[in-house]
């Protein structure tokens, strides 16, 4: 991760709101240079065509990771679901948001201290580093060590970013209503609504440091996953301190040079985690950005990261999931649609197209729960073929309304965790991981 790059955070409406307009301007530009190339070759631009290119997401990319907060969050959700809708070129460089944030420069970070602990906050610790060891879109992790000795991760939040939520998201909703910008059929004010609660509970570090600690009591002593604890005495409303979790993001392990048996055991591992999660705990991670998850290579063990977005499911909901994966295990496309509509995945007031592709891509992606043995992520063409099919019904029958709140992050949980064992091109057994969750006793 290139932590190098320091910026301050625009922290008032105003500055925030130039930054939105630029990005407008910006993206305008991009796609009137970009039509007038194809009038000159003779070619019929369309709005989706002349917006969705390399040269505009790379416009977006580096606008989103300069502002940071709701903004920079939205660009993050759309680089971990884009791929089932965007260009492909789109969607990978907005996937560098995982990646390419600023940080704060170091007077900045020390005022958000000086506001938080009080003048004297460097007497609280022995040792902090000034330099990062991660940034994201809400916040910035700096190592830290007690006088007692204790090793801390200190999750500071930038400022602002709680405060500018409501009027990021209003100027995000008048940026996507740009021509090309949103697939046919999408109502972007309730998407939008929906990502501005999910920031305002993610931007509570009181609620994550109780969300953090109830998931460590349920998920219990793992010999394959380790949860930081919380340290309240260091945390406050913008930092949130826990101990600090070794390993390396993985990330690290879709390197080819990685043996496959050590990418299949990762795999597994968060793949058994998911159901888990869902079934037993009935509390969900439902961020599975890849800087969520290290890897500790002498202990082999997984720390799990980021309980801003961890979600209680309801007892209905399981029901309505399992029964989905049950129909997605037979390949019952009756079965599955009545599923789907049982969920929200669907609704009545879509068009018949509209709820056929939903049927059609969820039949899809439930390939691997049909494969007896190993499921092999690496070789097979699954990802190319929804995003093949989310391309189709983009320019065709375009989307029906979204899902319940809830569902939207469930699903991308399951999706990306799903991309998560694609990209490490790993072999397992789903059926033998979802056991007899699905089975039709269960």
């Amino acid at each position: 991760m290139n932590l190098r790059r320091h910026a301050t955070v625009p922290e008032s409406r105003t500055q925030r709101s130039l930054h939105l307009g630029r990005l407008a301007g910006e993206l305008l530009a991009g796609a009137v240079a970009t039509g007038a190339g194809q009038l000159a070759r003779c070619q019929l631009p369309s709005w989706a065509g002349v917006m969705l290119t390399p040269g505009n997401a790379q416009r977006l990319t580096e606008r989103l990771a300069q502002m940071r907060g709701a903004v920079m969050k939205v660009g993050q959700l759309m680089s971990m679901d884009g791929h089932g809708i965007l260009p492909a070129p789109f969607a990978d460089l907005l996937a560098k948001l995982r990646d390419q944030a600023y940080a704060m420069p170091a007077t900045q970070l020390a005022e958000v201290l000086e506001r938080e602990y009080g003048p004297e906050w460097h007497r609280r610790f022995r040792r902090f580093s000034f330099e990062p060891i991660a940034a994201a879109s809400i916040g910035q992790v700096h190592r830290a060590e007690t006088h007692a000795g204790e090793a801390l991760a200190l999750k500071v939040q930038y400022p602002g970013v709680r405060a500018s939520i409501d009027s990021d998201v209003a100027n995000l909703a008048l940026l996507l209503r740009m021509p090309g910008l949103t697939p046919p059929g999408v109502d972007a004010d309730e998407v939008l609504a929906q990502v501005r609660l999910q920031l305002h509970a993610e931007t509570d570090y009181l609620a994550e440091a109780h969300l953090a600690t109830a998931y460590l009591a349920r998920l219990g002593e793992d010999p394959d996953l380790f949860v930081p604890r919380v340290h309240a005495a260091h945390s406050s409303a913008h930092i949130l301190a826990m101990d600090f979790a070794p390993g390396v993001p993985i990330g690290a392990l879709m390197q080819g040079s990685v043996p496959q048996a050590q990418r299949d055991r990762v795999a597994s591992v968060l793949c058994r985690l998911a159901v888990k999660e869902f079934f037993g705990m009935r509390l969900v991670q439902t961020d599975p950005n890849f800087g969520n998850y290290l890897f500790d290579a002498p202990s082999g063990r997984m720390g799990l990261l980021d309980f801003g977005a961890a979600q209680e499911v309801s007892t209905e909901r399981v029901a309505q999931l399992r029964e989905l994966g049950r129909a997605l295990r037979q390949a019952n496309r009756s079965r599955t649609h009545q599923a789907a509509r049982a969920s929200g995945l669907v609704h009545a007031g879509d068009t018949p197209a509209q709820q056929g592709a939903v049927v059609d891509l969820l039949l899809a992606v439930g390939e691997p729960l049909r494969t007896r043995g190993p499921y092999d992520f690496g070789a097979s063409g699954l990802v190319k073929a929804v995003f093949e099919q989310g391309q189709a019904q983009f320019f065709e029958s375009g989307y029906g309304q979204p899902p319940p709140a809830d569902l939207l992050l469930l699903q991308r949980k399951f999706v990306g965790t799903f991309m998560l064992c694609a990209r490490l091109g790993a072999r397992l057994d789903l059926n033998e991981v979802f056991g007899a969750e699905l089975d039709e006793l269960a």
